[in-house]
């Protein structure tokens, strides 16, 4: 698998630091930190390269070696987002943009398992996936608007289910593939199985970690809520006596990300309708 993560252009602002810049002969402010974390959970057999619009020009010919496209950006450069999407979908490339969203116009129900097979084969960890919404003020909000499809006010809750537009593929079946979607990822199964492929990729940096109690006790209680009384209990303590065998210097992170998949099903399951 050939991976292409491009990081579009920053317009001329005061955030872009363009003219600053040039007194010590950089282009660029700092590295796009979000693609280079999602380049490292990805599995290390695939291919990847990074291409800063900022620093240096896009080619046919990284477009034509790519099978996915990464993007990631803020808000402000949304213009070059855009331009770099059209351009591979116009060269045939396949794009993945920003945090998990499904509701686009283009989604059809086929979009929710095509999500939730990336996410397991990359090994997404935390993989927040929410529904589609337009915020006032942006050209979305402003064409929805005038295609009467808004329907309230967006709530700006990632985790209600909640949605302001009407979807093209219709509003419960929207619903029902986003719940399919959340229900499948962190069920424990497929979200253990997700922590051991991280964690059979990741690399540490070479850093003293200190003791400290709250840990301890921390790890008596996921023992005792996950390993004990958890429904995960059997996935829980193949992960524990894993890591604790063949990664022991990642014992800790794998206690946690345990614990962080017990958060989840718990939102989803209290809130998530």
């Amino acid at each position: 698998m050939n991976i292409l993560l491009v990081y579009p252009e920053f317009p001329d602002t005061f955030w872009s630091f363009k003219h600053a810049l040039k007194f010590v002969r950089k282009k660029a402010g700092a590295p796009p930190l979000g693609l280079l974390t999602v380049a490292a959970m990805l599995p290390s057999k695939w291919a990847k390269r990074l291409v800063d619009l900022n620093v240096t020009s896009l080619t046919q010919k990284d477009l034509a070696g790519a099978d996915y496209v990464f993007v990631s950006a803020m808000i402000v450069q949304r213009d070059s987002a855009r331009a770099l999407i059209a351009r591979c979908k116009q060269a045939g490339v396949k794009v993945v943009a920003g945090g998990f969203i499904v509701g686009f116009d283009s989604d059809t129900p086929s979009i929710f398992q095509q999500q939730i097979d990336f996410i397991q084969r990359s090994g997404i960890v935390t993989a927040m996936v929410g529904l589609l919404q337009a915020p006032p003020g942006t050209r979305l909000y402003e064409r929805l608007q005038q295609e009467g499809r808004l329907v309230n006010e967006m709530s700006g809750d990632n985790v209600d289910g909640s949605t302001n537009i009407v979807p093209k593929m219709g509003l419960e079946a929207l619903r029902q593939g986003y719940r399919q979607i959340l229900d499948q990822i962190y069920a424990p199964q497929f979200y253990y199985e997700r922590v051991l492929t991280f964690l059979r990729e990741y690399q540490p940096p070479k850093i003293r970690v200190h003791l400290e109690l709250q840990y301890v006790l921390a790890l008596g209680r996921s023992i005792y809520q996950l390993g004990i009384r958890g429904v995960e209990r059997a996935h829980y303590w193949r992960l524990f006596f894993w890591t604790l065998f063949r990664r022991p210097r990642l014992f800790p992170l794998a206690i946690t990300l345990a614990i962080y998949g017990f958060h989840f099903r718990q939102v989803i399951a209290l809130r998530v309708s």
